[in-house]
């Protein structure tokens, strides 16, 4: 990103960073022109009404230049003193969608057995959750927790001290749609430095000894998938998160 200075009838108003992608700055100007002529504000002019109605749906890429685009807009309405809540209805609207989409993707789509070629027979099912990396909650009750009936216990959830911090709120509003909570499975809170949510995890499916179980570890950390795929059980068959 660059700034750029904010100059209206060349009074200076600010300076704002510009997203270094190939609309940003058709709609700064396009924003400041607008703004200056004292016409109408809002979301239209940063998508043209193709693209807004193209917006309603999934879009490639996670639509990363168009709520860039949305955040200028908004940020430059800080600036400016002109309302935004379309632009806020409108990012939020976008994250909503692509989050929910990409995150039925991933487990649907993405969950893979990483030990062996066929599964197994397994007598028992296991989750191993690190829920800072990857919380959306509803699709792992839709496709994981659900239709393999993973019992409570049988659950391990870590994440460190700042993302609790931040999401708990979250999470446990979430969770809250399948009457449970954050203490209703084995969640445990990390410290700093070494401590950490991928190595609490390895520890607790180490101590377990799990054999003939389909282990469900989910992380994209691609150090922590190797580390649990070293230490499983030839019997058990284990599911991870493919790229």
């Amino acid at each position: 990103m660059s700034n750029i200075k904010i100059t209206i009838e060349h009074k200076y108003r600010g300076s704002i960073a510009l997203p270094s992608n190939r609309y940003a700055k058709d709609v700064f100007f396009r924003v400041k022109q607008a703004y200056a002529n004292h016409e109408k504000m809002g979301i239209h002019l940063v998508f043209s009404q193709h693209k807004l109605k193209a917006l309603q749906s999934y879009q490639k890429g996670g639509a990363v230049d168009e709520l860039q685009n949305l955040e200028l807009y908004i940020e430059l309405g800080k600036i400016l003193g002109f309302k935004t809540e379309d632009a806020i209805k409108l990012k939020n609207s976008i994250i909503f969608i692509n989050d929910a989409a990409h995150s039925n993707f991933n487990i649907k789509k993405r969950l893979k057995l990483i030990n062996k070629k066929e599964i197994s027979k397994a007598q028992d099912n296991y989750l191993f959750w690190d829920i800072e990396n990857f919380s959306s909650i509803a699709s792992i009750f839709s496709y994981i927790i659900e239709p393999y009936e993973i019992e409570d216990h049988h659950i391990f959830m870590a994440a460190n001290p700042d993302s609790l911090y931040l999401k708990r709120a979250e999470w446990e509003a979430n969770l809250y749609d399948y009457g449970k909570t954050l203490n209703s499975f084995n969640f445990i809170k990390c410290g700093h430095g070494k401590d950490v949510a991928d190595d609490v995890l390895l520890n607790e499916f180490k101590a377990l000894k799990l054999k003939n179980t389909n282990v469900f570890m989910l992380s994209f950390d691609r150090e922590l998938k190797e580390r649990f795929c070293e230490m499983t059980d030839k019997s058990n068959n284990l599911f991870i998160m493919g790229k």
